[in-house]
């Protein structure tokens, strides 16, 4: 049987390279193919998610795939940005936070797991998510000549490394009895 989620998980990591590939041609063309290869790689986890939901198609792939494939495209869309020159100067300080944040709760995710802790997403994990999607989504066209989109996707990138910051401290106070036991 088909499993609609895990399809679309799996075209969502598969569309990453395309994305990436983008990066390397200039021109404003270019820059609108990247806004719309990543706002349908985006959609993809929505729609994978409900339609799980919906059809109650949940998998062990999907539960391992889908938070893989959603920092695989953040952490992507962040690099390309950075190493493209569309973000510099402080304002790779939030990519940094992003980042490492990303790393934390993985980690954190892990060690739960091997105590069977279960760490689920939070609502502040969700906004902050949005949030740089849609910082991502202002940057990405960042060869495209219009200032007030690079400073927008800027601040909204602020944004998100803010609420990064406070997602991570929620999740480590939240789970800091395991972290003490022996």
């Amino acid at each position: 049987m088909i499993n609609l989620p895990n399809i679309l998980t799996t075209l969502r990591v598969i569309a990453i390279v395309p994305f990436v590939w983008l990066f390397y041609f200039e021109g404003e063309l270019f820059g609108w193919l990247r806004l719309a290869l990543f706002t349908l790689i985006s959609f993809t986890d929505f729609f994978d998610g409900y339609f799980a939901r919906k059809y109650g198609a949940f998998s062990a792939y999907g539960r391992f795939m889908d938070p893989i494939a959603d920092k695989l495209l953040v952490v992507s869309a962040l690099i390309m940005t950075a190493g493209h020159q569309f973000v510099t100067g402080p304002h790779l300080i939030a990519i940094l936070i992003i980042l490492c944040r990303e790393i934390l709760v993985s980690g954190l995710r892990e060690f739960l797991m091997e105590i069977n802790v279960k760490l689920p997403v939070s609502l502040l994990a969700k906004w902050k998510t949005t949030i740089q999607l849609f910082a991502i989504g202002w940057l990405i066209v960042g060869d495209i000549n219009q200032p007030w989109i690079q400073s927008t996707g800027l601040v909204l990138l602020w944004v998100a490394a803010l609420l990064t910051v406070m997602s991570a401290l929620a999740y480590l106070r939240a789970t800091g009895k395991h972290l003490t036991t022996k």
